[in-house]
């Protein structure tokens, strides 16, 4: 018994010491290993570029619509039967086009009774005119009295009187006569009829028939502001400009669906006055439109040139930023740390914005990876190049 438990024993003792020796070994083990630190990421790479120096226009920019040169109702200017429509509706016509005809027999005959009492008058004057050359002289020879030669001339400047009014009257009725043909008053389009064939039109009031509008050359409507104005008149005192700048300024438009501003017209009408109500300025411009593409009351944005080749610094303008407090750009410093700049914008040349207070030069400005640049913290940048804007291509002839 005593020997088996003595076994017994050491092998509980046996087990022990290996337990006490992994416990040994693994805080040998922990004791030797490195601690962790923690390393800072490198600085986010951004994209920056110099601004880009080129000389370019500055314009005034609204919005505008287009207007018809001359749009007029076609009336029946005379009261009869409508006997014939000698123009497709919505189709081009010229001037001096027979679009409508009232019945003209009834004043053809008028003007033909005009006329020959007209004649009969005038058979009138030449027998009172003899008459009285006759009673003259027999009056000189005493062969007639004082008053048959008065009666002679009465006659005479009353048959002159006769004629006259047959005169106006024979006028009258040809005036009514080529009022039955209602013809067109320029070249342009003309509107659906308002009144079917056999109609009696111009009755007691005169009866639409349609309405003519010319579409070649077209007007544009737009307004500018009064601080707009200001600009003008300083660039225009500067530059020793005192004529009338009407017709000689270029204006240029482009419709909702087009790019940029691809016609060109030149200005022709400027408000004497501001509208106090407003602050703005009425102007006015005017386009060729041969191929009809611009129609009376299309939306179209609108600008004027007012400075040429003006020295500028341009940066995309998708660098740009707004908050509240304006629009901004991030620049890159000497030592790599984002700055936010407040900048002024000017004109829009492609996909570059003008800057016009607030940016040098020599700045770099984060043009790509602007979400990754926080002010105040560094930044890798990598420079890349920005292309200046081409020059615009005139616009053809038959855009003006």
């Amino acid at each position: 018994m005593l020997r088996g438990g003595a076994i017994q024993v050491g092998q509980n003792a046996t087990r022990s010491s290996v337990c006490v020796l992994a416990a040994c070994g693994l805080l040998l083990s922990s004791g030797c290993k490195p601690t962790n630190q923690f390393a800072a990421p490198p600085p986010p790479k951004v994209q920056v570029a110099a601004p880009v120096q080129q000389k370019i226009t500055r314009y005034v920019e609204s919005t505008g619509n287009t207007a018809a040169v001359n749009q007029v109702d076609l009336v029946a200017r005379v009261p009869g039967f409508l006997q014939e429509i000698g123009y497709q509706d919505g189709k081009m016509v010229k001037k001096g086009d027979s679009l409508f005809t009232i019945e003209p027999l009834p004043y053809l005959s008028k003007l033909q009774q005009a006329q020959a009492s007209e004649a009969s008058a005038e058979a009138q004057v030449k027998q009172a005119e003899a008459e009285y050359i006759r009673q003259s002289q027999l009056g000189q020879k005493d062969f007639a009295s004082q008053s048959m030669v008065d009666q002679a001339l009465a006659k005479r400047d009353s048959a002159r009187a006769d004629v006259q009014q047959t005169k106006a009257s024979t006028e009258q009725a040809a005036i009514e006569y080529t009022y039955t043909r209602v013809a067109a008053p320029f070249d342009g389009v003309v509107t659906a009829h308002e009144v079917s064939i056999g109609n009696y039109v111009g009755g007691t009031t005169p009866t639409k028939l349609a309405t003519a509008i010319q579409m070649d050359p077209i007007w544009v409507n737009f307004t500018i502001s009064e601080q707009d104005v200001l600009r003008i008149k300083a660039e225009r005192a500067k530059r020793k400009i005192t004529t009338d700048p009407v017709g000689n300024i270029p204006v240029e438009i482009g419709l909702q669906i087009e790019t940029g501003y691809p016609r060109e017209g030149m200005l022709d009408y400027v408000a004497p006055n501001v509208d106090a109500s407003t602050g703005t300025l009425a102007v006015r411009g005017i386009f060729k439109n041969a191929d009809i593409a611009l129609q009376p009351g299309y939306f179209v944005r609108v600008r004027v040139p007012v400075q040429k080749d003006i020295d500028a610094l341009l940066v995309p303008d998708v660098a740009l930023g707004s908050d509240q407090s304006g629009r901004y750009l991030l620049v890159v410093n000497d030592q790599n740390v984002v700055e936010q700049r407040r900048v002024t914008i000017g004109e829009l040349v492609g996909e570059l914005r003008a800057i016009d207070t607030g940016l040098t030069p020599q700045d770099k400005v984060v043009v790509t990876g602007v979400q990754r640049a926080v002010p105040g913290q560094k930044v890798t940048p990598e420079p890349v190049p920005v292309a200046p804007t081409p020059t615009p291509i005139p616009s053809p002839s038959g855009a003006r």
